[in-house]
């Protein structure tokens, strides 16, 4: 008895930490290696003078402005807000965190009614569905990568859809034509489908059942957007397998369709913890375990296939402080696991402000997905510390800032994270502007020419 009275009268924090301070050393060295190897790496910059010499002894400073890496939220508060201050507000705290932006092309809110699609900036407004032009404007504005999510979503078919098979693939053939010659140069990654394996779409319409939907979304996605990375995002069958390798339910559905022809690009996982504060005990082995967590990746890795983390909620459950401390130390021990692994190219939080989530109305704290507090900001926009721990992470510890110098043949060494980088460059006394892409995939020696641009 007096075991289960201890336990009993065990914190919140030390419940879920249980798993991770008892492995803190053994996955911060993996975390570090990872990050090492798989999000650094080392580059020659080869400077010249005006007349392409080589620039002996000039001093470079080079800062990472943007992460090749991809990370980023989904952008349906886009203007979605109460007031003009709220969504300039939610329009810079998702800009200063995120490089990719996912876009809503949910069908049902696309195309409420048949033949009448909401594409343009203008568009009627729906909840949580900004148009996809007001959604691109705004990316380009801020220089982030925005994504699609999704063309085959079983679940958000519209209702004016009949519910036969035949004339279902038909109308999707024609979304897909639509979206492409709309989009396909514009939005580089796309989800094809999502959740085939969760239990509460079974239901939703016949199309479902059918054994090749997967495989056919693929192969219609491949026809319509060749040039495009085609993405398949799930949230069942995933965490709670991890032990089970390639006989995991995902691992499997994956494996299939990659052996019946269909182009799949990358996998993609959801992680939200959709389950009551009380229950949060039951699921350490599955959440909050990095062992297992670790395993997981590297199960689906053995697919061949890039990974991302599609969506997340990490809840706070209240706005408590030490509970939005408990939520932002998981976010930096997920995030630090998930970016460290080399299979991973993006990770994307799902919703970035608290009161603003599916199944409830603005400010409702007592419903739907709000329940979770799972946002990165409260519902005033103000930065819970998880959002905090985000912004340092990226900008901040994984972030490269030196100052090199040249030697005699005008070349120096860059260590560092892939990305983009501005350099000032001080050379026989003049200053001089640059911008270099340090890429995974580039080349490891990098012209730098002081030769102004006309």
């Amino acid at each position: 008895m007096k075991i289960f009275k201890e336990e009993s009268m065990m914190s919140r924090s030390e419940t879920v930490l249980k798993y991770i301070k008892e492995q803190r050393d053994e996955t911060e060295e993996r975390v570090r290696l990872g990050i090492e190897q798989n999000r650094k790496g080392f580059a020659t910059l080869h400077v010249t003078d005006e007349k392409g010499n080589p620039a002996k002894g000039a001093s470079v400073h080079a800062r990472l402005t943007r992460h090749e890496f991809k990370h980023g939220g989904n952008l349906f508060l886009l203007d979605e807000m109460e007031s003009v201050e709220k969504n300039q507000l939610y329009k810079k705290r998702f800009a200063d965190a995120f490089n990719l932006a996912t876009l809503p092309f949910y069908w049902k809110d696309i195309e409420p009614e048949q033949g009448k699609t909401r594409y343009g900036k203008d568009s009627p407004k729906i909840y949580r569905r900004p148009a996809p032009d007001l959604c691109l404007e705004y990316c380009r504005q801020h220089g982030i990568e925005p994504k699609l999510h999704c063309l085959n979503y079983v679940q958000y078919t519209p209702q004016w859809v009949p519910d036969d098979i035949r004339t279902t693939k038909r109308l999707l053939e024609k979304r897909f034509a639509e979206i492409s010659e709309r989009y396909a140069d514009k939005i580089p990654g796309l989800e094809v489908i999502n959740e085939t394996l969760c239990w509460n779409n079974w239901n939703s319409r016949v199309i479902f059942r059918e054994p090749d939907l997967l495989e056919w979304s693929f192969k219609l996605a491949e026809k319509y957007f060749p040039n495009n990375e085609l993405i398949i995002n799930e949230a069942g069958g995933i965490y709670q397998h991890y032990a089970q390798g390639n006989r995991m339910p995902y691992y499997m559905l994956v494996e299939r369709a990659l052996r019946n022809g269909a182009r799949i690009d990358t996998v993609g996982t959801q992680f939200h913890l959709f389950f009551p504060q009380k229950e949060e005990g039951k699921h350490l082995n599955e959440f909050f375990n990095p062992r297992n967590l670790f395993a997981v990746l590297d199960n689906l890795a053995k697919l061949g296939k890039p990974l991302q983390i599609t969506e997340i909620t990490i809840p706070a459950y209240s706005d408590l402080p030490e509970d939005e401390q408990l939520q932002a130390e998981l976010l930096r021990v997920f995030y630090s696991i998930w970016f460290s692994h080399p299979a991973m190219e993006a990770i994307i939080y799902w919703n970035l402000v608290d009161g603003y989530a599916f199944g409830a109305k603005p400010g409702d704290m007592s419903r739907g997905e709000n329940l979770y507090h799972g946002g990165l900001l409260r519902f005033d926009l103000s930065p819970k510390p998880a959002y905090q721990v985000l912004y340092d992470l990226f900008h901040k510890k994984w972030h490269t800032d030196v100052t090199l110098e040249t030697d005699e043949d005008g070349r120096c060494q860059l260590h560092g994270f892939y990305g983009k980088y501005a350099l000032e460059i001080t050379a026989s006394g003049k200053k001089s502007e640059k911008e270099i892409e340090f890429s995974k995939k580039g080349p490891r020696e990098i012209p730098v020419s002081l030769v102004e641009k006309g």
